[in-house]
């Protein structure tokens, strides 16, 4: 991977070559001027994976089985909430004409799209409160400006006024052979005149460093990989924007990583499915156990997960039972 300071504003590309040989957000509640359909509600009798699950199992297995077996609940957080009102804002921008995609008029959307989540989670008001209930106006005043400037630096990495996207906010999803589903929300698609498609993810977070790029590319491989399997035609790039430390992403896949990724979703897929069967999901400890809202429950901290959900015991037949 090549990295290229390209202004004094800081934008810095990172380019990786093709191979020869990815919730930040606090929800995905549909936007208007979403330009795809809201997909249906998950049926538990058909297995389906989408990136940010995969990543969960891949980081801990255990993490896995509480978010999508036992449904523990997680306290919102003040990042992934900022990201949410990011993501709404640089969506939404583009209803307006090109010339009026500014960033003052970006900065200016945030309160409103803070205001529409809120609405839609009025438990969000908790973030900005103390342990005793009381309201904390500073640091909600604070929180919008921090989110204010990643709308603006974003500014400095592409230019709205040039771009004209094909999808915004696009569910994709695409049935492999042996069943089973790929699925998951693409920021934005950018569509070329010759035909050719980008897919663009907004992170507001800082960029990873060079050895754990691989991580931050997988989501971006799979939707590719579905995406692929919808059109016929491999995207000619993937494009990350790291609105957090200004950074821009780039990889130009071919159909050799995507069939590498493929085969790593199905391994994936096989080992989620015997976990599922024999109700193991052993724990995998990491510095990212600090932020795990699970501690209680996980035997490395001393916890003792729920009961094992009897409905996800295989019936006689070899057949998972409901999840």
């Amino acid at each position: 991977m090549v990295c290229v300071r390209l202004s004094a504003a800081g934008r810095r590309v990172c380019a990786m070559g093709t191979s020869t040989g990815k919730a930040e957000r606090a929800d995905r509640t549909p936007q208007s001027g979403r330009s795809s359909a809201v997909p249906p509600a998950a049926s538990p009798s058909k297995p389906s994976l989408s990136p940010s699950r995969a990543a969960d199992f891949m980081q801990c297995p255990l993490l896995y089985r509480f978010r999508v077996i036992d449904k523990l609940p997680e306290k919102p957080s003040a990042a992934a909430t900022r990201g949410t009102v990011v993501h709404a804002v640089l969506e939404r921008l583009f209803d307006a004409p090109a010339a009026e995609r500014t960033a003052p008029r970006a900065r200016s959307m945030v309160p409103g799209e803070w205001e529409r989540l809120l609405k839609a989670r009025p438990e969000l008001t908790e973030l900005f409160r103390t342990e005793d209930g009381a309201e904390e106006p500073e640091r909600l005043e604070q929180w919008l400006a921090d989110a204010e400037r990643l709308v603006e630096q974003w500014f400095s990495l592409e230019d709205p006024t040039r771009l004209e996207p094909a999808e915004r906010e696009l569910y994709v999803e695409t049935k492999l052979e042996g069943g089973l589903t790929l699925r998951g929300y693409i920021d934005r698609v950018d569509v070329a005149p010759s035909g050719e498609v980008r897919i663009v993810d907004y992170k507001t977070g800082k960029a990873p460093a060079p050895q754990y790029a691989a991580g931050a590319l997988f989501q971006m491989k799979f939707y590719a990989l579905v995406l692929w399997r919808l059109r016929g035609a491999v995207p000619r790039r993937l494009q990350l924007v790291y609105l957090g430390s200004g950074d821009v992403l780039t990889y130009d896949p071919d159909e050799s990583d995507l069939l590498a990724v493929e085969r790593k979703v199905r391994a994936l897929w096989e080992a989620i499915s015997q976990a599922m069967e024999t109700g193991v999901f052993l724990p995998r400890r990491t510095k990212l156990c600090g932020w795990c809202d699970h501690q209680a429950h996980c035997p490395e901290f001393g916890g003792t997960p729920p009961p094992y959900p009897a409905a996800i015991v295989p019936a006689q037949s070899g057949r998972m039972g409901q999840v």
